[in-house]
């Protein structure tokens, strides 16, 4: 017990001392004054989870074609903005793609830096309605462990970033993730209207391969980071590459399944196996002697001269020729 104590007044100073540290030009703004509000919405996330199944479990399946297209375009709308705006604000301030400091001045700039990663943080807890709208339609399926751990770590790591790294090197995988967000989101959308337009929607499985280069691309960066001694977080820096070893690891198995790996073939049964060699078999002879197969049963084909009847003689049709 007393060690316990020990231990959460240790995080507790710990924590305290983050704080002096932490970004000054945020900490006013919503859900940023401490962590506990984002910890709650994704516990409600997670709650969600568990309860939502049940609830709809002997009811129909809600539609939501309208809403989900209203949604998806929205939120490529969304991903657009932020984009846009870190592309603009970075290439304001001069920003570096290989090594970028913080700046925590109140320079316009870096404030609208900021500001966007902001709307980035927000955005991931928007996204938590990719699975209300999947458990709504009963599409349980859809909701695996890759979309769950990627939608709740997303969002609450990032208010990490955004307390204490709102600028510098934080504006590359936000700017990159939010461009390939506008693509994702646009093929839902568009797929939302159904099968009139989801027949042209050839191109879902390179999204998954966009994901994947873009974890390679963020590891890369990172590790040249650390290699050029680049004035941010060290720690923050190794915890990024563990966390995209981790999303490699789940697209490329969620991509092998989906794409790559050929579905095992049901085994027939023995009896049904024997059946339809012995078919086969005498089908094989039969069809190349002039049978065919009408109504499940094999019929002969009498030619115009005869058939075979067994016994090495033939019976003509018609009236028997005399010798």
């Amino acid at each position: 017990m007393e060690l316990t104590t020990h231990l959460i007044n240790d995080t507790m100073n710990l924590y305290k001392w983050a704080l002096t540290i932490a970004d000054k030009r945020v900490e006013k703004w919503p859900l940023m004054d401490n962590p506990l509000p984002t910890l709650a919405i994704s516990s409600s996330y997670l709650l969600f989870l568990w309860l939502g199944p049940k609830y709809m479990q002997n009811r129909e399946p809600f539609q939501l074609q309208k809403t989900l297209i209203v949604y998806n375009f929205s939120m490529v709308i969304f991903n657009f903005f932020i984009c846009k705006e870190l592309f603009l604000a970075a290439r304001a301030a001069g920003y570096s793609y290989i090594c970028q400091s913080v700046d925590y001045s109140d320079d316009p700039n870096e404030v609208r830096i900021a500001a966007a990663l902001w709307w980035y943080f927000i955005s991931k807890g928007v996204e938590y309605l990719d699975t209300v709208f999947f458990i709504l339609r009963k599409k349980f399926n859809q909701v695996s462990f890759l979309h769950v751990y990627h939608h709740c770590t997303m969002f609450t790591l990032w208010w990490i970033g955004i307390k204490w790294v709102a600028g510098g090197q934080s504006f590359f995988g936000a700017h990159m993730n939010a461009a390939i967000h506008v693509l994702m989101y646009l093929y839902y959308g568009l797929a939302s209207f159904g099968p009139k337009i989801q027949k042209y929607l050839w191109w879902k499985k390179y999204l998954t391969v966009i994901q994947m280069v873009q974890f390679h691309v963020t590891i890369g960066h990172t590790a040249l980071s650390l290699y050029m001694d680049c004035e941010f977080p060290h720690w923050m820096h190794y915890a990024l590459i563990c966390y995209a070893l981790t999303f490699i690891a789940l697209f490329g198995n969620f991509y092998y399944q989906t794409y790559r790996r050929t579905p095992r073939q049901p085994r027939e049964p023995k009896a049904s196996k024997a059946l339809s060699n012995g078919v086969s078999n005498g089908l094989s002879k039969g069809l190349g002697n002039g049978a065919v197969v009408g109504g499940g049963k094999v019929e002969e084909k009498e030619r115009s001269s005869g058939v075979d009847n067994g016994n090495g003689r033939r019976k003509r049709k018609g009236r028997a020729k005399r010798d």
